[in-house]
């Protein structure tokens, strides 16, 4: 596998993360739920702070 394929897997691979755990983090706010801290993590969220925001 070449370099530029890999740096778009990693890209993609990146992008269905970040959408996967903003799915999940928009379920678990709408359920009235904490999202759980790999999900804000993921999103770049601090999960001490997220209550706050």
């Amino acid at each position: 596998m070449s370099k530029t394929n890999t740096t778009r897997g990693n890209v993609l691979t990146r992008a269905f993360a970040v959408f996967g755990a903003a799915r999940a983090a928009a379920a678990a706010v709408e359920g009235h739920r904490q999202p759980t801290a790999r999900d804000l993590r993921t999103l770049g969220i601090d999960p001490t702070k997220f209550p706050g925001v």
